[in-house]
């Protein structure tokens, strides 16, 4: 596949919609997602929010619309077509293994062989290099069980996994909902640096402090559309939460 040029996004999504139903959870959404922003995905619950980044990860198949990937159409039938892609998404129950240390849930269902047996040593330098790409300093062994992590930590490994496997999207779901203030600051300054590093982040959150800080651009949901989408630069939380509740930033604002 070709490398998309600078005026072609990562990602376009066009006129994506999807049912349950008699539930429509999408209706023709548009979207395009270019390569380093940090596009955050706001709206509602029920605006459709969740539905949208599982049918860009593979779980969800769109009823109608067409998906592009660096300017090229593709089919997204399964989290592994995704994958394949470059697409990594960490969802709020993290998918990690309590009972596995940190590398070995980086490496989960991925492991690195020589011959017949594990390649520890390899798997544990490239974990290592990772988190320290990533500015992970707050782990105390990468041979540390996942269960003895805090939030803050767990969100950390989850994402730096993703970022082990080269990906180009990562899309994170609520990543700071259940941390406190200090454990949230480690995961904002974590998509910092994804940011800084060239990679393209789908955030989705309530959290419109937040969103003002790491955000580059905004896109709003409501009732299944698309209903805002603009950049975020100039932009604070008042006016983020009249844009979700409205459709349209205040009068001072615009």
């Amino acid at each position: 596949m070709s490398a998309a040029s600078n005026d072609t996004p990562l990602l376009r999504l066009r006129g994506i919609s999807k049912s349950f139903g008699a539930v429509q959870a999408l209706t023709d959404v548009d979207l395009d997602v270019r390569a380093g922003e940090v596009t955050a995905l706001l709206g509602d619950n029920g605006a459709g929010k969740s539905v949208l980044i599982k049918t860009v990860a593979g779980i969800h198949s769109p009823d109608h619309g067409e998906i592009e990937w660096e300017g090229t159409p593709v089919r997204v039938r399964t989290p592994r077509d995704a994958a394949a892609l470059g697409i990594e998404t960490v969802y709020q129950d993290l998918a990690l293994c309590n009972n596995l240390d940190i590398v070995e849930n980086m490496f989960l269902g991925r492991e690195r062989t020589k011959g017949f047996v594990l390649d520890e040593e390899q798997m544990e330098t490239a974990a290592q290099e990772t988190l320290s790409s990533l500015a992970v300093t707050t782990v105390r062994s990468i041979r540390q069980p996942v269960a003895s992590l805090s939030g803050g930590q767990r969100q950390s490994v989850a994402i730096a996994k993703s970022v082990l496997w080269n990906a180009k999207l990562v899309i994170m779901d609520e990543p700071t909902a259940a941390l406190g203030v200090a454990e949230s600051r480690q995961v904002l300054d974590l998509i910092r640096e994804l940011h800084r590093g060239g990679t393209t982040v789908i955030l989705v959150s309530h959290n419109m402090a937040e969103v003002v800080e790491v955000a580059t651009r905004v896109v709003v949901l409501k009732a299944g559309r698309k209903i805002a989408d603009r950049p975020a630069a100039g932009l604070g939380a008042d006016d983020l939460a009249h844009l979700v509740m409205m459709g349209q930033l205040p009068r001072a604002a615009a």
